[in-house]
């Protein structure tokens, strides 16, 4: 008598498909190869919606920054001082005891923050050697505009043995 081609005579490993042991491994690798799928495609669109709809930053409305007292170390050793102004930086120039000259000290070619250079009463930019006069004019270097100006104002405190210095929008 020939087999029966359906299997049944077969010995079978482990519990068929019909069983509920069968059906709970399936839906268990279901699951697990579906929540992975969603993770992945979760971890790939994430970045993208932060991209195109980016959290609303509140920037602080700076009126003025103080940048310390006028006989700071900085300013007599370095000849200037970096202070932020809101949430961008500003270099403050000691031009004399009492004159003093503030810009925004973000190079205006590829945002590289500036420094003054005493020895040569100029502002400079190390990446690619942009250079500003002291009234922050371009004169030498890649940097197509000015330096934006801030004024500058020395302010008495009582009681302070040097006046500070008060940076605010020109």
């Amino acid at each position: 008598m020939p087999s029966d081609v359906s299997g049944a005579d077969r010995p079978t490993r482990g519990a068929p498909h019909g069983t509920a042991e069968g059906v709970g491994r399936r839906r268990l690798l279901n699951w697990f190869l579906g929540t992975s799928f969603g993770a992945l495609l979760a971890a790939m669109l994430y970045p993208v919606a932060r991209f195109l709809n980016p959290p609303e930053v509140e920037t602080a409305a700076t009126n003025e920054a103080d940048a310390g007292a006028a006989n700071d170390p900085e300013f007599v050793e370095k000849g200037y001082k970096i202070v932020r102004f809101g949430s961008e930086p500003v270099i403050v120039v000691r031009v004399s005891e009492t004159s003093f000259r503030a810009f925004t000290a973000v190079c205006t070619h590829l945002a590289c923050i500036v420094e003054y250079s005493k020895s040569k009463q100029r502002i400079e930019c190390n990446c690619h050697n942009g250079q500003f006069n002291l009234q922050g004019q371009v004169i030498g270097g890649p940097p197509p505009r000015p330096l934006t100006p801030f004024d500058v104002h020395l302010v008495s405190q009582s009681g302070a043995d040097a006046p500070h210095v008060i940076v605010s929008r020109a």
